[in-house]
């Protein structure tokens, strides 16, 4: 039994790998993991772009589809298809086996579609409609216009990763979509049963931010208590504000409203920890992966982050103790100057460019290398 299989078994949480790669599929390598303990996988544009953009692993299948006629952005889709058919196909028997609560693989709508509604419905539907398969998790950002998105693929019976969420408050918007989408489902007589959804919470993202902040906020007041206080408060505001999270978690799917939805056969959205290596050299390797233990919850992790858990990680829960001082630790950065929702608008603009910039500079390198073929782009 390996330690990331512990995770699970004893602490209730479901390590995922937050990668994919066509050498993963080659190799074994994605299989092994699987058989280490790894029980689910996420991936992103930037992921993506950097796996097809660096080396030659994907020409030959790029330059066959161009000779079949495709543009540069189909072929594009060809490859990522291509690689997530692959996983999800190494993942299934993890998800025959738990029943459908993991062995998922998810696939992102283009980002430039973050903040157009009508597209992102049109897209995640195509997915599914090209990908079909139980397994599969469709990637649509919680923007304030993917929300409708989101709630309207779940009315369909169509599973949903939900992804850049950087507040408790959006957080809890998601919840409420996933929520009016079973309810829509279940009165249209769907089955709730074979639906799935995560909500990927962003972690290490809002430490780098804050950390920023509190070190201006130090040096702004130099030599007073807030200065201190200000100090004191760097590398909290991720754990504590996903600690919270994970309250909100836990008030959204008990009581009468989703026992009703339960009854028919729904599961939890479960909270899907993400980014979760650290950005600060100064904090332990596995400070998220660590802190953020919890039953029902899912942390996924680049591959080294998962090696470094699997020799040296603990299997912990997060206690109800921790929970009280997350909330402390919270209104104390409140009262320090931290703005909790100026900082998520802020993460959420950065993510959805940071992914729409790498989606943008993976087809232009396409494009060039397709001319170079002899193709016009």
């Amino acid at each position: 039994m390996t330690r990331l299989q512990d995770l699970h078994d004893k602490a209730g949480q479901s390590p995922w790998l937050d990668n994919l790669k066509r050498s993963y599929l080659t190799s074994g390598r994605l299989a092994d993991l699987v058989d280490a303990g790894v029980r689910g996988l996420t991936s992103n544009p930037t992921i993506m772009a950097k796996a097809i953009g660096s080396g030659n692993d994907y020409d030959e299948e790029f330059i066959a589809a161009l000779d079949a006629g495709k543009s540069v952005e189909e072929a594009y889709w060809d490859l990522v298809i291509s690689d997530v058919n692959g996983a999800l196909e190494v993942l299934r028997p993890v998800y025959d086996r738990c029943d459908g609560d993991d062995g998922f693989v998810s696939i992102e709508v283009a980002p430039n579609l973050a903040h157009d509604t009508a597209r992102t419905i049109a897209a995640a539907r195509s997915l599914h409609e090209r990908i079909r398969t139980p397994n599969l998790l469709v990637k649509i950002p919680a923007t304030t216009e993917g929300l409708p998105a989101i709630e309207a693929m779940i009315a369909e019976g169509r599973s949903v990763n939900v992804t850049l969420i950087f507040s408790i408050e959006r957080y809890a918007e998601v919840g409420e979509a996933y929520l009016r989408g079973l309810e829509s489902l279940v009165a249209a007589g769907g089955d709730p049963s074979n639906v799935a959804s995560v909500a990927s919470f962003f972690v290490s993202r809002v430490d780098t931010y804050c950390d920023r902040q509190l070190d201006e906020i130090a040096k702004s007041s130099k030599d007073s208590p807030t200065a201190s206080r200000a100090l004191d408060l760097r590398g909290k505001a991720a754990v504590a504000q996903a600690r919270l999270a994970y309250c909100k978690y836990r008030e959204l799917f008990t009581g009468e409203r989703f026992e009703a939805l339960k009854r028919a056969g729904a599961k939890p959205q479960r909270p899907l920890w993400a980014s979760t290596s650290s950005k600060n050299p100064s904090y332990d390797d596995l400070v998220y992966v660590n802190s953020l233990i919890a039953p029902g919850t899912i942390n996924t992790m680049p591959e080294d982050t998962l090696e470094l858990y699997a020799r040296r990680g603990q299997i912990e829960p997060i206690s109800d103790a921790q929970l009280d001082s997350a909330q402390r630790d919270f209104e104390a950065l409140a009262a320090c100057g931290i703005d909790f929702s100026q900082v998520a608008d802020v993460l959420e603009a950065q993510g959805v460019a940071s992914f729409a910039d790498s989606f943008d500079t993976l087809l232009a390198a396409l494009k060039d290398k397709a001319e170079v073929k002899g193709f016009k782009a």
